[in-house]
């Protein structure tokens, strides 16, 4: 019976490998671009492109073939198109076989033998993977505090960015991703040094910078010409919990605020799609460095997407403590995350991490490219947690209820004179006809406390039904076709 039932384990494997293979993939409508407004990303034939990733920062490092197979295979089903990863934690590196990604220094010629597997070809087999699951790779190219620490001079960017791009910029699924939790103003010269020479030997894949906590890239970078987009980092930290430097980058009382690095990145010209890059992480202590604190739970992961997304972001990126350093038993974990308790692969399926597929369903049921961030869709809106954000296109308007508070929203900045109203769970993404409104001003009354999605809609429109109990899987609205050959 056991040989049976390992058989049959196989077999359902290659089955849901082989539908990996079968479907089709994001890069099947061309290569990534930014949209012609500056706001968000798309593929060269307009089909919107909306950022969903799941935090791997050592997948490269921790896991194995058949780990980081199931891992990628878990990941794609759950809705995530992008996984961050950090392709060097040390200088040198070294996988979960032991090979090592230096072994002589930065003369990378030596990095590869004939007939080994080495460390550059397991990361070539995760990428690989990635990329039969329909899945991109944001790679960090080496962790900021790597360089910080001396660790890699300009000369040595220049050779390490020209190498990554000549073994990876033929393939589909890259996104480059300078930095790695680190200030621009530090090493500024090697960060340009490693970005340009990617972009002068692959000058197709996107690129962006991963910043330190609570700032954002476009403090830095925003004027670069190999800088695509903006990211921001968000952080850990709760409202109470101030960052112990004289140089501290924002308000007191504003670290949970992810929507104010999207207004502050706007400011900035020319105007470049931005998301967050790093929030709080499901199952982390509330400040990161305690052990007695709180830890951030589904519905606090939740509020960072979706007051992100809402406040104008192009698309969100998730994180799990016991995920992105995919901790075992006999594998001690940062930030007080037990391998015991809850390994690597129990942690992904906790709630937060399943929830976010919502919101990528939701964005991409209405027009994409016209939706804007619109303060003004809400009437005597709250502070901090009471705060509601809303976006809207020209037919619809989304608003984020964290605590359940009573709230009046404006219907007159869209069109249609009487509105189809539905709310959404963003737990689970189930669907409830509230009704329709003539009224200019809709007044409504959630559950106390529960989190929800309250969903305005032209009624001559028909992106969503009444009849509909949860969100459709869309791809949003594509713009005018154009060629996009010229």
């Amino acid at each position: 019976m056991k040989n049976k039932i390992t058989s049959l384990i196989i077999l359902l494997s290659f089955f849901v490998a082989g539908l990996a293979e079968a479907s089709e993939k994001p890069w099947s409508h061309g290569d990534l671009r930014v949209s012609d407004n500056g706001l968000y990303l798309q593929h060269e034939d307009g089909t919107p492109f909306f950022w969903l990733a799941d935090t791997g920062w050592l997948l490269p490092q921790r896991l194995d073939r058949d780990e980081a197979r199931h891992y990628l295979e878990k990941t794609a089903a759950d809705g995530f198109n992008v996984v961050q990863i950090q392709v060097l934690d040390g200088v040198s590196s070294f996988n979960r076989y032991g090979s090592i990604s230096h072994p002589d220094g930065w003369n990378l010629d030596a990095a590869s033998k004939a007939g080994e597997y080495g460390y550059w070809e397991h990361l070539d087999h995760i990428i690989d993977t990635a990329e039969r699951n329909g899945i991109y790779i944001g790679m960090v190219c080496i962790w900021g505090g790597l360089v910080k620490a001396g660790l890699m001079d300009e000369a040595e960017a220049r050779t390490y960015g020209e190498f990554l791009a000549k073994r990876y910029g033929n393939r589909r699924n890259i996104i480059w991703i300078i930095g790695g939790d680190i200030q621009g103003d530090i090493k500024t010269s090697v960060w340009d040094a490693l970005a340009r020479a990617i972009k002068a030997n692959d000058p197709i894949h996107l690129m962006t910078f991963h910043p330190r906590g609570r700032t954002t890239s476009a403090r830095w970078f925003n004027d670069r010409e190999w800088l695509d987009f903006n990211m921001f980092q968000s952080g850990h930290r709760r409202y109470d919990q101030r960052m112990g430097n004289k140089d501290y980058p924002i308000p007191d009382g504003t670290e949970e605020d992810s929507w104010m690095y999207v207004d502050s990145v706007r400011k900035h010209l020319p105007v470049k799609p931005v998301l967050d890059g790093e929030p709080s992480y499901e199952n982390i202590p509330q400040g990161l460095h305690e052990a007695d604190e709180p830890l951030w739970n589904d519905k606090d992961v939740r509020r960072y997407a979706y007051w992100s997304v809402f406040g104008g972001s192009c698309g969100h990126t998730y994180g799990h403590n016991n995920v992105m350093q995919f901790i075992r038993p006999g594998l001690p974990g940062a930030y007080f995350a037990d391998g015991v308790e809850k390994p690597w692969y129990l942690a992904i399926d906790d709630p937060g991490r399943k929830q976010m597929k919502y919101l990528k369903r939701l964005m991409l049921t209405f027009p994409y490219f016209e939706r804007v961030a619109d303060k003004s869709l809400i009437i005597d809106n709250g502070e901090r947690y009471e705060r509601i954000l809303a976006t809207r296109g020209g037919d619809y308007i989304l608003a984020y209820n964290h605590t359940g508070r009573k709230m009046k929203m404006d219907l007159s900045k869209i069109s249609g004179k009487e509105k189809n109203i539905w709310t959404m769970d963003p737990a689970d993404g189930s669907l409830t006809y509230v009704g329709k409104t003539g009224d200019k001003v809709f007044r409504f009354t959630p559950e106390p406390g529960k989190d929800i999605v309250l969903i305005a809609v032209d009624a001559t429109r028909s992106y969503l039904t009444p009849e509909m109990r949860e969100v459709p899987e869309g791809r949003g609205s594509l713009p005018d076709a154009k060629d996009l050959t010229e």
